[in-house]
């Protein structure tokens, strides 16, 4: 389980560093979003491998404990001078736009723009990727959703510029 939240991490990372370039990210705002995609699932440590490998819907008690992972990775955190950096994506990468996320319940701009980049690339490789309770979506159909979601789930401007980013490179893979 270690194995597979550091892979989807790495994914993570490298699907939110092209878009936070493109959002005129550079030099330490760059580094702490590598670090903080690095360690934004750390809190899921805490909670139950059954939970995690759970093939089907979550009940209410398994949700409310999958929903601390992101204040436990914080606490985890919080101590190591060297991890400040990765505190707000740890802490707020599950917030929503529209102030139905957790674990503060944050919304809009209250959400750092870091969590908010973040959500989105979290997102996108969450739905590319098999779970235990289904099989990844096509690509195509995750930036549907994501597209869905602009101005509810996730800060429509940077649900956007992902979606740009990310349409430019694919077509610049298919021309390649």
């Amino acid at each position: 389980m270690v194995d597979a939240i550091f892979e989807h991490s790495a994914r993570v990372a490298a699907l939110a560093d092209p878009v936070a370039r493109r959002l005129g990210w550079e030099g330490g705002p760059l580094q702490g979003l590598r670090l903080g995609s690095a360690l934004h699932d750390v809190g899921k440590l805490s909670v139950s491998p059954e939970i995690l490998r759970k093939p089907g819907p979550l009940d209410a008690v398994e949700r409310a404990e999958i929903e601390q992972h992101p204040a436990a990775g914080a606490r985890l955190l919080e101590e190591l001078s060297s991890a400040q950096a990765a505190l707000t994506y740890v802490l707020c990468h599950h917030e929503r736009w529209d102030g139905w996320g957790y674990p503060r319940g944050l919304a809009g701009t209250a959400i750092p723009v870091e969590a908010r980049l973040l959500a989105v690339a979290d997102a996108y490789d969450a739905m590319t990727s098999d779970r235990p309770y289904r099989s990844a979506l096509d690509p195509g159909v995750a930036f549907e959703e994501i597209e869905r979601c602009a101005g509810t789930q996730f800060d429509p401007r940077i649900a956007y510029t992902f979606l740009a980013v990310w349409a430019e490179g694919a077509a610049l893979a298919a021309t390649a």
